[in-house]
C-alpha cells in the first residue's frame, strides 16, 4: 500500500496590480519554489483560487550585475518573456519585502535584463530596453519589414503594425476604442499562424499627439485592464507612424501610463503605480486548502 503524500507547506504571497492588471506574488529568494502548469492555473482560478493575470516568481540573481531573477507565467500556466506592470510591482514587492534598499534595481527577465527606478512619486519607472521591430525578432512570419502589416483573419483583411517588447505584440489603429472587436479579433489575432509564438493585441485610439487609449487582450490572459508592455508597444508602433510625440499618456481601462521613446535604437521608458492589496498564504488541495 501506497502511503500517503506528506502534505505540502503552506506558500506565502503578495496580491498586487498595476492598475488593475492582477499578479500573485511569490517570493523564491529565500527557498527555491517549483510549481506545475496545474498549480498555476489553479492558483489563477478567480472562483476557487487566489485570481490573477500573472504570477510573478521573485528568485536570486542568476549572475552578477543583477540584482534579482524575474519569471512571469500566465493564468493559463504558461510562462512568458515579459511584463511591464509586472515589473513595477516586482520593484514595489523586493522593496517591502526587505529583500533590497535601492532605488534603482536591475532584474533578470527571459528576455533579458531591465532596469526598475523606484521614484520619490510613489510610482516606478522601468527601462524596458529598445524594441525590436524586425518580422525574425516578434517573431511574425512576414517577407519584409513594414510599418503596417496586411493580415486576414475571419475573412477579413486587417493591418497591423508589429513590435517586441521582450514578449511580442500586434497593435491596431481604431477608430473608437470602446467599439474595437477586441473579445472576438484579440483571441483570433493571438493564436493567428503568421505568430508562431502567439501574440498580444493592442487595439489603439489616438486622441491626441501625446495622448491615446487601448485595450489589449493579452496572450494566454484574455483581455485585462492594463499592459504595461502593451501600451509601450502602442506608443511606438504610433511614434513610428508619425502619429505621436514622444512622451505619450496612456489611458488603459485600470488607468494611465506614461510612455516615453525618442526613437529607434532607444529605450522605451515607462512609469505608472504599483500596488499592494493583500499578503496570504495559498493552502494546496492535498493540505485542505
Amino acid at each position: 500500500m501506497t502511503p500517503p503524500r506528506a502534505p505540502r507547506p503552506a506558500l506565502p504571497f503578495t496580491k498586487m496590480h498595476g492598475l488593475g492588471n492582477d499578479f500573485m506574488v511569490l517570493d523564491g529568494t529565500r527557498e527555491a519554489i517549483a510549481l506545475a502548469p496545474g498549480d498555476i492555473r489553479a492558483m489563477a482560478d478567480r472562483h476557487f483560487g487566489v485570481g490573477f493575470d500573472q504570477l510573478l516568481l521573485v528568485e536570486r540573481a542568476p549572475h552578477a550585475g543583477v540584482d534579482f531573477g524575474y519569471r512571469i507565467f500566465n493564468a493559463d500556466g504558461g510562462e512568458v518573456e515579459q511584463c511591464g506592470n509586472g515589473a513595477r510591482c516586482f520593484a514595489r514587492f523586493v522593496r517591502e519585502q526587505g529583500l533590497t534598499d535601492k532605488d534603482r534595481i536591475r532584474v533578470q527577465t527571459c528576455a533579458g535584463a531591465i532596469e526598475l527606478l523606484v521614484t520619490g512619486r510613489g510610482g516606478v519607472r522601468v527601462d524596458m530596453g529598445a524594441p525590436r521591430l524586425l518580422p525574425a525578432e516578434i517573431p511574425f512570419l512576414a517577407p519584409a519589414p513594414l510599418l503596417r502589416h496586411a493580415v486576414e483573419v475571419a475573412g477579413e483583411t486587417v493591418e497591423l503594425s508589429v513590435v517586441n517588447m521582450g514578449n511580442p505584440h500586434a497593435v491596431l489603429c481604431v477608430a473608437d476604442v470602446d467599439r474595437a472587436p477586441v473579445g472576438t479579433l484579440g483571441p483570433l489575432l493571438e493564436q493567428h499562424p503568421r505568430f508562431p509564438r502567439r501574440v498580444n493585441v493592442g487595439f489603439m485610439q489616438v486622441v491626441a499627439r501625446d495622448r491615446i487609449r487601448l485595450r489589449v487582450h493579452e496572450r494566454g490572459a484574455g483581455q485585462t485592464l492594463a499592459c504595461g508592455t502593451g501600451a509601450c508597444a502602442a506608443v511606438v508602433a504610433g511614434r513610428r507612424l508619425g502619429l505621436l510625440n514622444g512622451g505619450v499618456t496612456v489611458a488603459l481601462p485600470g488607468g494611465e501610463l506614461w510612455i516615453t521613446w525618442q526613437g529607434e535604437g532607444s529605450p522605451v521608458l515607462m512609469e505608472g503605480p504599483a500596488t499592494r492589496v493583500y499578503d496570504g498564504e495559498w493552502l494546496w488541495p492535498d493540505a485542505g486548502g
